[in-house]
Parts: C-alpha cells; structure tokens; sequence
C-alpha cells in the first residue's frame, strides 16, 4: 500500500494525544497502518522500519509534526483529511486538564500549590527530563523519573547526586513503583504488607506484588530504579539505595530484588549489600548465573518472578506449601492438559509465537523456553546471557516470525506513534491474527497487564480476538492453543477475576502466573 506524509512546520503536541490520534486513524476504513509523531531523527529511524518514512519526512526538521499513513489510494486523501480534527479534538483526558480547576504547568508552580510534597513523577520528552530531574532533586525531591531517552552520563550523575543526598532518583524509564501504598506509574492496586521490593523491571515489579497479593500478603514500599541501573557504568546506585532504605524501613520485614542479568562486579556488590542485614532477602536476577557470597544464610537466590513472590511470601509468615510441592503440583496439572492440547495440533504445527506487552515477562518466558526448547529461539529483545546455553537470538525483521519467536511489542520498535501495548491492544490483535494463520504455529503465549494506567478491559478486545484466531486455524482444518497469563489482582479497576473469565470464555488457556504460562507452552512443544 503506499504512504502519504503531511508535514505540519513548528508545531507541537503531547505525546499521549499524539497516540490517540494515530490509533484513531488506523480504525479509518481502508488505513492499514499510520504514525503521528515529532520529526526526530529516533522517530525518523523507527518509521523508516516500520515502512512508514519517505523523502517529505527524512527533509522534516525534529521540531515539525510529522504524520504518515499508509492506506489504499482511494482512502489516503480521506485519512489525512480527518488529522487537523483529530488534533484538535478535545478528549477526555484534555478537558479534565482545561476545567479542573488550577493545574500547574511548572515544577517550581506545583511545589508552591503543594509544599508538603516530597515526591516528583516526572514524564516529559527525554531532552528536558533530565533537566527537570536536577529541578526536582535540587529542591529535596524524590522522583521517579518515567521519561526514557536520558543519555547515561546524565542518569550517572542525577544518580550520584540523589545517593549524596538520600535521595531517591528512580529511573530513567522507571514505569513502576508502590509508595507508601500509593501506584505510581503503571502499578496495580496491593494491600500495604512486610515486604519490599526494588525492581529494575516495572513488569517484574507488577507481576512479584501482584503474586504477593495473591498469596496473602501486601508490600510495604516498591521501587523502580530504571533498566540501565545494575550496569557496569551505573554501577547499581539505586539498586543499592533502594537496598539500604528497605533494610532500615521498620515496617519492612522481607526484601525481594528483582532485575535482568547484573553487571558481574554489580551483582556481586548487590548481594554483598544484601547479606550486611539479616532481613530474609530473596534476589531473582532473571537468567543470571547468581552466585551467593560465602555463608549468607538469610540470601535466597531463585530463577522465576513466580519464586521470588512465593518465597517473600512464606518468608512473610504465609502459611504456603514447600515451593518444591507447589510446582510438583502444577506439573501434574499440567501433564493431563498438556496431552489433551496435543490432540488439536497437527502435523507440522512445530512453533511458539509469544506477544508481550511487559518487557520483564518476555524475558522471563525466554528463561523458561530457552531450557525446555531444543531449537533456537529468534525475538526483538533476545536473552543478555552467552554460552552453549544461549538460545534466544536476534530477529532479523521483527515484522516476520522465524521458527520460535518471541516479541516484546512495548519496544520502541513498535511503539513509535502508537500507545503502549498494554493501554493498546490493536497491534497484538493485529499480530495475533498474522501468527494464527501461520500453518507451522501450534501455541501462542501472551500476558495480560492490569492495573492503574493500564487498558480499562483489555480481555474484551483481546477475547474476541483469541476467538478469531481459533476460527482462522479452523477453516485451515487446523488447532491453535493459545495460553495468558494475567499480571494483577482482585482489587485492579479491571478486576482480576473478570479478566480471566472473559479470556477463558475466548478458548484461552489462562494460567496462574507467566512462568506458568512459560512453562505449559514449552511443555506442548518440547517433543513436537
């Protein structure tokens, strides 16, 4: 199909209604894919993959809108017509900020509004947010810094600065933290308990207090410290902070830390840290070869965001079967329905398509498969680990699947011009439908993401669309199994139970937790 661009000179818009506009677009008849973004260069490179940059938008200047859609002919002239509406549209969300009442526009106006604060969320263009991050910690701040798109030298700095002051400085793309019971971010809705968490992952965050609030207890403090945090350069500053507060935090009785693979020197300064208290700690850096410093009797390494909550739950004083039990019992579930979903497949139906929306949970699924899978696994954000072990590898065109493939669809890849995955659930669907009617595809694994600032009721899109799916592989005189999990409580505004019963009502085999989940997908296909 071909693309148009229209280039608007010198004009700005948040990035939210920006999102709004180009999700609406693409639900005109006809337009298969649009973008309405800022002309920068990152912005320029993501479209150029995505098929959607020509010659007027590589002359666009970073300060000029740039929308382009991608539609048949006839409709492309229709499409681009309906922007100028689309932006100035008032929607909900830019009224609430009009007819409010007094909103202030900078830093320094909302601490004179609000001078008992102490807290700053930050989410601006990544060229001012560091700027607005010095703002903040300068006036005794603490902040949790959503915004990505901060260099590292500035991450370093702002980081160094906050640990000098005790200050925490959360982020950069810190998408997630639980204070003093309050979410901030994207955080579901826990009950206040004994453990702590520090999280390099927002989705690992939201799944380990999500479990926890499923297992009987609550989280007394979570905190984000951004994905970049437990590098060599950063050196886990606020890992360690983060480390040191909950060891001091009277109401804090058990600590979990969750993050990707450390930095060794990092990961060996972390759990050092850690052994210095006696407060139960259970350390899950996922698909690292962790190995615990001498007699460290209250340090508990595990492999699975579903042990770290487990065990910081039983180490809370839940009264929870051995954890060996737990997943013996979950392996005898799963051998009878792993027999009767084999049943569906045919011959030829050999591969995995997983589509996540948290990038933690992609991770986490890659851990599992790459031990239970004999074939290499190809994904858009493969596994950081080496050696003969490594299975996950790098996909060539994240627009094809190849054999085993794994999407994390919230990279910015995918996410240029669109809202994320787990507000948004079109481009999954549309993903979905693609990897349904792929002969070779036997399973497909997704997670489910509730809570504040998630999609209002993400199982009535994605239910419909499993639903189709099935159809699609039955008019090829084939099965499909599709297996979610759902990252969330009982008490998220989408609710809990809701969520999975919708989901099942599709057909879709809903486990208890995404390594669950991980490790019933792998089981269907490991001798296929």
């Amino acid at each position: 199909m071909p693309v148009k661009t229209l280039i608007q000179r010198s004009r700005y818009y948040d990035s939210v209604h920006l999102m709004q506009v180009a999700r609406r677009l693409t639900h005109l008849a006809g337009v298969e894919d649009a973008a309405v973004v800022m002309a920068t260069e990152a912005n320029k490179a993501i479209l150029r993959q995505s098929g959607l940059l020509t010659a007027e938008g590589i002359a666009a200047s970073p300060n000029d809108l740039l929308i382009a859609v991608k539609a048949g002919e006839k409709d492309l002239d229709l499409a681009l017509g309906e922007v100028e509406k689309l932006l100035a549209e008032r929607t909900p969300e830019r009224r609430n900020e009009t007819e409010g009442g007094y909103r202030p526009r900078t830093l320094s106006a909302a601490r004179r509004a609000t001078p008992q604060a102490n807290f700053a969320v930050i989410s601006v263009a990544g060229r001012y947010a560091a700027d607005v991050a010095w703002e903040a910690l300068h006036s005794g701040l603490h902040v949790l810094l959503f915004s990505d798109n901060v260099s590292l030298e500035d991450e370093i700095t702002l980081k160094q600065y906050a640990c000098r002051n005790g200050l925490l400085l959360m982020g950069p793309g810190a998408g997630t933290a639980l204070i003093n019971g309050t979410g901030l971010g994207f955080a579901n809705r826990v009950p206040s308990g004994p453990v702590g968490i520090v999280s390099a992952a927002g989705t690992g965050l939201q799944e380990v207090s999500s479990l926890l609030a499923r297992y009987g207890t609550g989280v007394s403090q979570g905190l984000g410290t951004g994905g970049r945090d437990l590098s060599e350069a950063v050196g886990g500053l606020m890992m360690l902070a983060g480390l040191k507060s909950l060891q001091e935090d009277p109401a804090t009785d058990v600590i979990v830390l969750v993050s990707k693979p450390p930095a060794e020197a990092i990961a060996i300064r972390v759990l050092e840290a850690a052994a210095l208290s006696s407060k139960p700690t259970v350390v899950c850096f996922l698909g690292g070869d962790l190995k615990l410093p001498g007699e460290t009797p209250n340090l508990v390494a595990v492999r699975t965001l579903q042990e770290a909550a487990y065990l910081g739950a039983s180490r809370a004083g839940v009264g929870l079967p051995g954890l060996d039990d737990r997943l013996a019992e979950e392996s005898r579930r799963h051998s009878s329905l792993v027999e009767q979903l084999r049943t569906r497949l045919k011959p030829g139906q050999r591969y995995l398509r997983g589509l996540f929306s948290g990038g933690t949970l992609c991770y986490e699924a890659q851990v599992i498969w790459r031990d239970l899978l004999p074939e290499p696994i190809f994904s858009n954000a493969p596994l950081s680990s080496s050696g003969p072990k490594s299975q996950s590898r790098q996909l060539a065109d994240s627009a094809i699947s190849f054999g085993h493939t794994v999407l994390d669809l919230g990279e910015e890849e995918f996410t240029i011009g669109r809202l994320h995955p787990m507000i948004d659930s079109d481009l999954r669907i549309r993903r979905l439908l693609q990897e349904a009617a792929d002969p070779q595809v036997a399973v497909v694994a997704m997670d489910v993401v509730l809570g504040y600032g998630a999609h209002p009721n993400p199982a009535s899109e994605l239910g419909p669309a499993v639903s189709q799916a099935h159809e699609i592989a039955r008019r090829d005189g084939r099965g499909l199994v599709v297996i979610a999990s759902v990252t969330g409580t009982r008490d998220d505004p989408q609710g809990y139970d809701d969520q999975v019963r919708i989901l099942e009502s599709s057909g879709t085999i809903v486990c208890d937790c995404n390594a669950s989940a991980a490790r019933l997908a792998g089981r269907i296909l490991c001798v296929l």
